[in-house]
């Protein structure tokens, strides 16, 4: 195990640095680690697990969080990008015990468990992607983990609720939750636990010298391990992602105005916003059901250049100055905005209204 772990961290390190240039994904990821350092909001497709660790890698190892992150090839120059690397080539190291551990679990084998070791520390694809700053070495790190637990657990199963037992039931409830909160895809590894749970259950269900009192026992304690455990330190991730990310940034238009006056920058950020519309007010309408766009029109016409050519109004997931409105009466021919010398109409429930771009 010690030789084969050595060979994994010496050809996951090995030349680490290189290239000293974003590389790939990194502009996303790298990006999104910087985000966190600087409590700047974003929204991505993915939970926040992954980002979140890359982000506290890089604080804890000295960077600042300034590198832009903006294309392939730049140059980090004097930003120390180490760490996040540094951090995912630790987890993306750890693959190889984790499989040979497993492997020897299962089949009692050695030659097969050095045979499966072998051919992941020499695995291009494993190294290329252990070596830079990418979600996917932490998710195989929790998803191998979570399938190691699991059949550790399943090795204790001749003496229930021992220490070790109740070890490796929660270790898997943990490295199931940390591959749901990195990306969507360690749902499947979910459902390779659930099914070895259900079929272990089962067992125990046609076991006849099992007392039905026990088997509840046997169902509690999967239960608790295998559902709230990971539930709860999902809902708790989340809970750290926006307690973190507390300033406005780039993710702001995805949510209603509600949450972005929640953040620090933003200009809804407790701001007082009046009870009732006038008409002369300047408003932006977004669908809260749908994607969350804004309403939204803009010079360009469709189809260009041949056809009707008709104006385009188009539901808009981002901040833009054609993203505002006048409430105009629908028989109103003035553009002039609300102001303090002219008396204040509200529009009423029924009133038909006219929209009109402010700029």
């Amino acid at each position: 195990l010690g030789f084969v772990t050595l060979l994994s961290f010496v050809s996951r390190f090995y030349r680490l640095p290189e290239p000293p240039h974003v590389c790939w994904d990194e502009t996303h990821f790298g990006k999104m680690g910087s985000y966190y350092i600087n409590r700047t909001f974003f929204f991505d497709v993915h939970p926040p697990l992954g980002k979140m660790l890359i982000g506290l890698a890089g604080y804890l190892s000295g960077y600042d969080g300034t590198f832009p992150f903006q294309k392939p090839g730049d140059r980090y120059e004097q930003h120390n990008y180490m760490g996040m690397r540094g951090f995912c080539a630790f987890l993306g190291s750890c693959l190889v015990p984790f499989a040979y551990l497993t492997v020897l679990e299962l089949s009692k084998s050695l030659p097969a468990a050095l045979l499966t070791a072998f051919i992941l520390i020499f695995d291009t694809g494993c190294i290329t992607l252990s070596q830079y700053i990418l979600l996917d070495p932490i998710l195989m790190f929790f998803l191998m983990g979570a399938v190691l637990s699991m059949v550790k657990c399943n090795s204790c199963a001749d003496r229930p609720f021992s220490a070790s037992w109740w070890l490796w039931l929660s270790l898997t409830g943990v490295n199931l939750a940390g591959a749901m909160g990195v990306k969507f895809v360690g749902l499947f590894v979910v459902l390779l636990v659930g099914l070895n749970t259900i079929y272990d259950l089962w067992d125990l269900l046609g076991n006849l010298s099992l007392s039905l009192v026990m088997f509840g026992k046997h169902f509690l304690a999967r239960v608790l391990c295998l559902i709230l455990l990971p539930l709860t330190l999902y809902v708790a991730m989340f809970a750290v992602h926006f307690a973190v990310l507390n300033k406005s940034g780039p993710g702001d238009g995805f949510f209603s105005s509600a949450f972005q006056s929640q953040l620090i920058g933003n200009n809804l950020h407790n701001v007082s916003i009046p009870e009732h519309l006038a008409y002369g007010s300047v408003v932006t309408m977004k669908n809260l059901r749908m994607a969350g766009g804004y309403l939204h029109s803009h010079w360009h016409l469709y189809p260009e250049g041949v056809g009707a050519r008709q104006q385009q109004v188009t539901a808009y997931l981002h901040k833009d100055l054609n993203n505002l409105w006048i409430i105009k009466k629908h028989d109103s021919d003035t553009a002039d905005l609300l102001d303090s010398s002219s008396p204040v109409e509200f529009v009423r429930h029924g009133d038909v209204i006219r929209l009109e771009h402010k700029e």
